[in-house]
């Protein structure tokens, strides 16, 4: 069986970001070969994994795409400027380690650091950073990084208290998700496509182009959602690591179909499992790319509740991520 936290590592040790998954999406392909009879990869990058029925087409979407940065110009210094790939908090970059696809490492800083401190976060902008990788020249840097290089956040996953700390728990522990789903559905009355999209971060990219050519009857997108128990979380939000993963209703992209929402409620209650009811506040899913697609599709969405979204250090539970493969499994095997 597929084990969550070495599968959250070989994927980290893979996975880049948004236009550059080729590499973590051929080492999917290669683990869900076993258990769907068809897989494809389209044109954009995503990777279609088919498990052929008779009965509807339902679409399964887990994008695996990192939020990262990508080296726009080298100073005479050898410090890079770049530009930011997906959605970052200036909070979280300062002293931030990152890791170039050929091994060379930096650490994100950033200049007037005890100015730019004193501001408030949301008035930071990332033209503040560069990523130092102890070059000292122009001539150095521009032997182990060209314009246009990307890079993201290093570190490992490790796990702790049921719980797993780890970068880009955003989307790979989806990714993981789809994987056991498939491993433990064993027959299904419909016909399902397992989607691992691409290029969610810039704009759901990856997920729009799979579901026009799929063209499903309903979609699913499995993604991470912020959690409301942290001290600095929105007291309006309800959800809480370990207490189930979630249903949608609603995030920044779409108000999920009433039809969709009812599906995985009641695939939860067949297969005993708790959940929770998500309203996401702030952020879209591949669910709201797939609602638009051709002339509308039903659309919703499973959730893992993650702490420290878009951070180096997301934390997410490993029983809300089996609460999730029990709802998925239950709604696919009606």
């Amino acid at each position: 069986m597929f084990d969550i936290l070495t599968l959250q590592n070989e994927l980290l040790s893979l996975a880049l970001p948004s236009g550059f998954e080729a590499k973590v999406g051929a080492h999917l392909a290669e683990l869900a070969k076993p258990f769907v009879d068809e897989i494809t990869t389209d044109a954009m990058g995503n990777v279609i994994c088919h498990k052929k029925g008779e009965g509807k087409k339902i679409m399964l979407s887990a994008h695996m795409d990192l939020i990262g940065f990508m080296v726009t110009f080298i100073d005479e210094k050898g410090r890079l400027r770049f530009e930011p790939i997906g959605g970052h908090n200036p909070a979280f970059l300062h002293r931030t380690s990152v890791r170039f696809p050929n091994g060379t490492r930096g650490v994100i800083m950033c200049e007037k650091w005890g100015v730019e401190s004193k501001k408030n976060m949301a008035d930071v902008r990332t033209n503040s950073f560069y990523i130092d990788i102890g070059a000292g020249s122009y001539e150095n840097a521009a032997k182990v990084v060209n314009i246009g290089d990307v890079c993201v956040f290093t570190g490992e996953a490790c796990e702790q208290n049921g719980m797993i700390m780890t970068p880009y728990a955003d989307d790979l522990v989806a990714c993981i998700v789809l994987l056991k789903v498939m491993e433990q559905l064993k027959n299904s009355p419909y016909d399902v496509y397992f989607v691992f999209s691409c290029q969610e971060e810039p704009g759901l990219r990856g997920a729009g182009t799979s579901a026009y050519q799929i063209h499903p009857y309903m979609g699913i997108a499995v993604d991470v959602c912020g959690a409301g128990d942290t001290p600095s979380s929105n007291t309006y939000c309800d959800v809480k690591l370990g207490k189930g993963a979630t249903v949608k209703i609603k995030d920044g992209s779409l108000v999920c179909n009433p039809q969709v929402v009812n599906f995985l409620r009641e695939a939860a209650e067949r297969a005993g499992v708790t959940y929770q009811d998500e309203i996401l506040l702030s952020g879209g899913t591949d669910a709201g790319a797939i609602q638009r697609t051709r002339g509308g599709i039903f659309a919703g969405g499973v959730s893992i509740p993650t702490r420290n979204v878009h951070s180096p250090r997301e934390i997410y539970s490993i029983s809300d991520v089996e609460g999730a493969v029990s709802i998925l499994v239950s709604a696919l095997s009606e």
